[in-house]
This record gives structure tokens, sequence and C-alpha cells, in this order.
């Protein structure tokens, strides 16, 4: 499946709101030059998926084709591993309007 002399990155998809599109975080491990430190480094790509199967989590294979348009010029060649948690199954919190806060402070100072 793999054509030599392509690039192969393995990553996690980050965003699938696009549409035949995800974005892929893939991290690097790699010791300092000079002070011999272990240095971690990561990098966003977006890459085509065709049949838009990635999900928030997924661990995927990516591999390098020709420039599918201006940002994206990597492909999704398989899902290593699914994602466990999804975002939409965890729970809505819901944040408290700066207009009801308003009004309760303006209650408390009426006393």
């Amino acid at each position: 499946m793999n054509k030599p002399g392509k690039k192969v990155k393995t990553g996690l998809v980050i965003s699938n709101k696009m549409q035949k599109t995800v974005v892929v975080e893939v991290q690097r491990v790699f010791s300092h030059p000079f002070f011999s430190k272990v240095v971690k480094s990561s990098k966003r790509f977006k890459a085509h998926d065709e049949n838009q199967k990635c999900a928030i989590g997924d661990l995927v294979e990516i591999i390098e084709t020709r420039p599918l348009s201006r940002g994206k010029c990597w492909r999704v060649s398989k899902i290593i591993g699914k994602s466990t948690v999804r975002i939409k199954d965890l729970p809505k919190t819901k944040a408290a309007k700066p207009e009801t806060a308003a009004k309760d402070v303006a209650a408390e100072g009426g006393n």
C-alpha cells in the first residue's frame, strides 16, 4: 500500500471539523545535539480523509501525497487505533451567563 520514497508519519487526530480533512498532530522525541536533553516537538498536518471515518482522538498513519489544496499534501492511509471517548459523549457544562451574574450582583446590592 505504501509506495517507496513516500514519507509516512503516525499521529493523533485533533480536529475533524472540515469536510474530508482532518488535522493530525505528530509528536517527535529527540535528544538535543548540544545539551543532550530529551526534547518533545509536535507539528500539525492537514490530511485527506476521503470516507470521513476519523474521529477526534484516533491514532492514524498518514502518507505523503501530491498537493490536494494549499495546505494539504498528506492522506490518511489507515486508522491504527480508534478513540474510546468521543467529544459528543462528554457531559456538557453550562457556563454562567454574564447577564444573570450582573442581575445577581444588583439584587444583592439592593438589600
